[in-house]
């Protein structure tokens, strides 16, 4: 799927389960106590980092995703 395709299903029009439910997979999720992989990040002041140099550089991580829709 190109990134075009992703971010046009990603931003819905409305809040209806058949635009949000095959977003919900938590079955793959990483088990609780098991670290999640390392992905890139885009701090809101800009600029680019990983999960991982956060990690590195903090005791506590807490990663929060959202949709603005």
């Amino acid at each position: 799927m190109s990134d075009a395709e992703l971010i046009r299903r990603y931003n819905y029009d409305s809040f209806v389960r058949a635009n949000w439910q095959p977003w919900m997979q938590f079955d793959a999720s990483p088990p609780l106590g098991v670290a999640a992989p390392d992905f890139p990040l885009w701090p809101l002041a800009g600029g680019a980092t990983t999960l991982s140099a956060v990690w590195s550089a903090h005791a506590y991580t807490i990663v929060e995703f959202g949709s603005f829709t």
